[in-house]
């Protein structure tokens, strides 16, 4: 199979990538649009996000950055570039999942819970969803890590790399849309 061939053969799975990013963006429109109106009807606790929200927000958009750059240093052929980059991505988004855990733990201290005002319960659905899309994009980036260790053919080395910018970086302005949205309405 030469290299036009296996390009042609990437398109059905990124385009399977795009429908499950645009399926992403309509679950978390339905849970903003209906925080919104559930906020409306009254019996609403405010209270003040933890800062915690703010250094996971920093963290996953370094990862970001880092995941650009081991990408960029994939399509140059700097593999040990491109295999730190990926680590320290995963680094980071683990620190991200811990950071989260640590603010549901500060909710806890704080009296907001799962279940009760339904403040605090979208709140832990809404980051508890998130976290689930941050766990799928770091299985992405361990598979980077894996091919890259193997020495993975350069065409499909790019793409596992492509596909996984595209979903990293998704979920990283999704993080971004969240935090400003319940910055803005508690």
């Amino acid at each position: 199979m030469n290299i036009e061939q296996s390009k042609l053969n990437t398109r059905p799975l990124k385009f399977v990538m795009w429908v499950f990013i645009v399926s992403i963006i309509m679950m978390f429109a339905g849970l903003t649009s209906g925080y919104i109106v559930r906020k409306a009807e009254g019996n609403w606790l405010q209270f003040t996000l933890p800062n915690i929200f703010l250094y996971t927000t920093i963290i996953i958009m370094a990862s970001s950055v880092s995941l650009h750059w081991a990408y960029l240093s994939a399509r140059k052929l700097n593999f040990a570039a491109q295999k730190l980059g990926l680590w320290i991505t995963l680094v980071l988004g683990i620190l991200f999942l811990l950071g989260q855990w640590l603010a549901w733990e500060k909710l806890i201290e704080m009296e907001i819970f799962l279940v009760g005002n339904p403040s605090g319960s979208f709140l832990y659905v809404i980051s508890g969803l998130h976290g689930l899309h941050i766990l799928a994009g770091l299985c992405f980036i361990i598979n980077c890590l894996v091919g890259a260790y193997k020495n993975t053919p350069q065409v499909k080395n790019i793409f596992q790399m492509e596909l996984t910018s595209i979903f990293w970086h998704f979920v990283d302005i999704l993080w971004i849309y969240l935090y400003v949205f319940l910055l803005l309405n508690h």
